[in-house]
C-alpha cells in the first residue's frame, strides 16, 4: 500500500527541481516546461476517481498491478525522450499509472476493517499520510541529489525500481479475491467520458487563462451539465451525485482539499523555482532548503495521528498556512538563509496536519461501497488545487521567477489560506465526523 501510494507524490515533487535543468537541456522556456507538471495532474485528476471506481468494482489487486506496469513503461519512455513533447507523453502515462495506489490502499483498509469488525484505522492512515508527506517533501531534495549525480534523466529513472517493487509486492501480497457489488456490474462509460471532458477543458483553461480561450470554460460547463444529467438518470452512475449531494461533510472536505493544495503546491513549485532563479541557488541546495518541511510535517503527523479530532487540526493547519504565506513578503534576492529555513519550518505545520485530517475525513464520511471512488475524488480535488497553483505560478512569474513575482504569488495564496480558514471555522459537520 505504501509503495503504491508514493508513486504520485514522488513524481509530483521531484519534478520541482527538474524543471529548470530540463528547460536548459531541451531548450524550452518555463511556460513550456510547466506542461510537465500540468500533464501529470491532468491525467491523475481524471484517472483517480475512474480507477477508484474500478477498484470498487474489480478489486484492488488487478488495478494495482496494471498501474505499476504502466509506471514502468512511462519511466522507460521518459528515459529515452528526445524532446519535450515525448517527455510530456511519458508524464501523462505516468499520471494514469499512479492512479491505482491510493484508492487501492483505502479499499484494502476498509475491507480489512469490515473483515475483522475493528474500525480503528488511525495507525494505518497515519502511516500512509506520513509516508506520502515524506516523499512529497523529500522529493525536491532527492531530485536535487539525483540531478547532481546523473542529470535530470535520473529523476525519471527512479520509476523503474518503484514499478518493479509494485509488481513484485503486489503480486505476492495483495488479496486475489474481491466481493463485487450485488447485481450485474456496469461501467458508466458515458459518465466517465463527460467527467473527463469537463476536467480536461477546465484544466486546459487553468493552464493558460486568457480571453482567447473563452470556449474552454463554456465546454466545461456544457460537459459538466451533461455529466450531472447523466449521473442523476442512470441506475449505476460513475459518481452517485444523489448520495454525494446529500453528504455535506464530504463535499466540504473536497473543498478544503482544493484550497489546501493550492497553497501547498504554490510553495512546492513557485517557491522552489524562486529559490533557484530569484536567489540563484542550485537545484541541490534548493531541495535541501525544503527538508525542514519534511521534518516538521512528519513530526506533527506522527504526534497527532492517533487523535481523531479533525477541526482542531485543520484550524491549526490554516493558521500555519497564513503564517507561511505572510513570511514570503519578507524574502528578497539577498538575506539570511535562516529566514528561508524558517519559511520551511512554518510550512511543515500545515503540511503535516491538513493532509492527515483530510484523509481521515474521507475515510469516515464516504460510503463504504464507494471508498475507492471517493478517495480518488479527494485526490482529484488535490490535483485541481495543484493545477490552480501551477497556473498562478506561471501567471505571476512570467518568463522568470523573480522576487516581485513571488510577492504577487504570496498575496494570492494568502487569500486562499484565509478562505480555507473560513470554510473550516464555520463548518459544524466536522465534530460529528471526528466522533465516529
Amino acid at each position: 500500500m505504501i509503495v503504491g501510494s508514493i508513486l504520485n507524490p514522488v513524481n509530483s515533487s521531484i519534478i520541482a527541481v527538474s524543471l529548470v535543468p530540463i528547460g536548459v537541456a531541451l531548450g524550452a522556456p518555463p511556460a513550456q516546461t510547466a506542461w510537465l507538471v500540468s500533464a501529470l495532474y491532468l491525467a491523475t485528476a481524471i484517472g483517480q476517481p475512474v480507477v477508484g471506481r474500478l477498484v470498487d468494482l474489480y478489486g484492488p489487486r488487478r488495478l494495482f498491478l496494471i498501474g505499476g506496469a504502466l509506471v514502468g513503461v512511462a519511466g522507460v519512455l521518459g528515459l529515452v525522450a528526445p524532446n519535450l513533447p515525448v517527455l510530456i507523453v511519458a508524464r501523462v502515462l505516468l499520471g494514469f499509472g499512479t492512479c491505482a495506489g491510493y484508492p487501492a490502499a483505502m479499499s484494502l483498509i476498509r475491507g480489512e476493517s469490515e473483515r475483522t469488525g475493528r474500525d480503528r484505522p488511525a495507525g494505518v492512515l497515519t502511516l500512509l499520510s506520513i509516508t506520502t508527506q515524506t516523499v512529497a517533501v523529500i522529493g525536491p531534495t532527492l531530485g536535487g541529489l539525483l540531478i547532481g549525480l546523473g542529470g535530470w534523466r535520473a529523476t525519471i529513472a527512479v520509476n523503474l525500481p518503484l514499478s518493479a517493487a509494485c509488481l513484485v509486492l503486489g503480486g505476492l501480497y495483495l488479496p486475489r479475491g474481491h466481493q463485487r457489488p450485488d447485481g450485474p456490474v456496469r461501467l458508466d462509460l458515458p459518465g466517465i467520458g463527460l467527467f473527463a471532458a469537463t476536467l480536461v477543458s477546465l484544466l486546459l483553461f487553468l493552464m493558460n487563462p486568457n480571453a482567447a480561450h473563452w470556449y474552454l470554460p463554456v465546454i466545461a460547463l456544457g460537459a459538466g451539465a451533461g455529466f450531472a444529467v447523466r449521473e442523476l438518470r442512470t441506475t449505476d452512475p460513475f459518481l452517485d451525485l444523489r448520495v454525494l449531494g446529500g453528504n455535506l461533510p464530504l463535499l466540504l472536505t473536497y473543498v478544503r482539499s482544493l484550497l489546501a493544495y493550492v497553497v501547498s503546491y504554490a510553495f512546492l513549485y513557485g517557491y522552489t523555482q524562486w529559490l533557484e532563479e530569484g536567489r540563484g541557488l542550485s537545484a541541490s541546495r534548493a531541495g535541501l532548503l525544503l527538508l525542514p518541511v519534511f521534518l516538521v510535517g512528519i513530526g506533527v503527523a506522527a504526534l497527532t495521528g492517533r487523535y481523531r479530532e479533525l477541526r482542531g487540526k485543520l484550524l491549526v493547519g490554516a493558521a500555519g498556512q497564513i503564517a507561511a504565506c505572510a513570511l514570503l513578503f519578507t524574502l528578497g534576492g539577498a538575506g539570511s538563509v535562516w529566514l528561508l529555513v524558517l519559511v520551511a519550518v512554518v510550512l511543515g505545520l500545515p503540511q503535516g496536519l491538513n493532509s492527515l485530517a483530510l484523509q481521515n475525513s474521507v475515510y469516515h464520511q464516504a460510503d463504504p461501497e464507494r471508498i475507492g471512488a471517493s478517495s480518488g475524488l479527494l485526490r482529484t480535488f488535490m490535483y485541481l488545487g495543484a493545477m490552480v497553483a501551477s497556473a498562478a505560478t506561471g501567471g505571476f512569474f512570467g518568463p522568470r521567477a523573480d522576487t516581485a513575482g513571488l510577492h504577487s504569488l504570496a498575496w494570492f495564496v494568502l487569500a486562499v489560506s484565509g478562505l480555507f480558514l473560513a470554510v473550516t471555522l464555520f463548518d459544524r459537520t466536522l465534530r460529528p465526523a471526528a466522533a465516529k
